[in-house]
């Protein structure tokens, strides 16, 4: 059942320079979900984010929140833009900004981004000049300044981008928790797989300003689909007795004796690369690419080398028309 509070798109394209970069006929977002907009670079996932918060004009279709727009009243969005952009004065006066907006009382403000600046870890920072925050202060800050508004709609672009490993990873792992206490219905883009299995509930795939699949993270990882969507989701796409399987990386199995309805294919080497962990092998079969990490031990192949694997773990591609709405299971 349809909620007064989902976000609902109706054939919007968005165009730059006469050439269509997002075309989405039909789209719902769950309220009180998080959805991550997954795809590789230039898949329109900002564009449709941007279209959402009405800073993008589509030249068809409509984006509406219930029966009004989401950006319509001000806080009714809280948008954390991929670099953050402050304004002059502390780190407390930017929080602050969007907060009299909302035509809060003062005492209600700093309550506001006490709290917030306390849950993101920036509390020490609130006067210092925001302008002289590191990286990765300057994202914190800029997720704390989003959540500080309590907007029925949360817009997060590339939240984690641009910041080293180790405040990628604390923020990280500090998010899920942030957008229970924080947000109500939130929006992320990434580009990062795992950003967006960690970070979502939902998962909406663009390649090229199409939507390839949506729906929740565990219904598409289970049934990708289409082949596009198995790639993106991590998944070697195989042709095996006429039936196309995702194969995950740990699904594939080298040198191993043939067992009766295990399919088995014949891998011709590329290359291969040796990560630290492991010895992984990219080659083809039967047109298909393929990668697959050697067993401990095994002398690494050279090029042109024909393996044979057995796929003992896979789930179907059911080139099923993709849905578009996410749905809340």
């Amino acid at each position: 059942m349809t909620d007064p509070r989902d976000i609902t798109l109706e054939g919007v394209r968005v165009a730059r320079g006469g050439r269509t970069v997002l075309d989405v006929p039909s789209l719902r977002f769950a309220a009180g979900r998080t959805t991550a907009l997954f795809g590789p670079n230039g898949a329109g996932k900002t564009t449709l984010l941007r279209t959402i918060a009405g800073l993008e004009t589509p030249v068809a279709g409509s984006v509406r929140m219930g029966d009004g727009v989401p950006h319509a009243r001000p806080g009714s969005v809280g948008y954390a833009f991929q670099r953050a952009v402050f304004i002059r004065g502390s780190v407390r006066r930017n929080l602050a900004l969007g907060l009299e907006l909302q035509q809060l009382s003062a005492s209600a403000r700093d309550e506001r981004i006490a709290e917030a600046a306390r849950e993101c870890r920036v509390a020490a920072l609130l006067d210092r000049p925001a302008h002289q925050l590191s990286a990765g202060e300057a994202q914190r800050v800029n997720v704390a300044r989003a959540l500080s508004l309590r907007a029925p709609l949360t817009l997060l672009d590339e939240p984690l981008a641009g910041i080293d490993r180790a405040t990628r990873s604390q923020l990280l792992d500090d998010l899920p928790a942030l957008l229970r206490r924080f947000a109500t219905t939130t929006i992320l883009v990434t580009h990062d797989r795992d950003e967006a299995f960690r970070l979502a509930d939902d998962l909406v795939v663009l390649a090229e300003g199409r939507v390839l699949a949506a729906g929740s993270k565990r219904a598409l990882r289970a049934e990708p689909p289409n082949a596009e969507t198995a790639a993106l989701l991590g998944y070697s796409v195989v042709r095996v007795d006429g039936r196309q399987l995702g194969v995950p990386p740990d699904g594939f199995l080298i040198g191993a004796a043939p067992a009766w309805g295990r399919p088995r294919l014949s891998l011709v080497v590329e290359s291969t690369a040796d990560t630290g962990r492991e010895v992984e092998v990219f080659g083809h079969a039967g047109g298909d690419r393929v990668r697959v990490a050697l067993p401990a031990g095994m002398e690494t192949p050279s090029a042109g080398t024909v393996l044979q694997v057995d796929v003992v773990q896979s789930v179907p591609i059911i080139f099923a028309a993709p849905t578009t709405t996410p749905e809340q299971r």
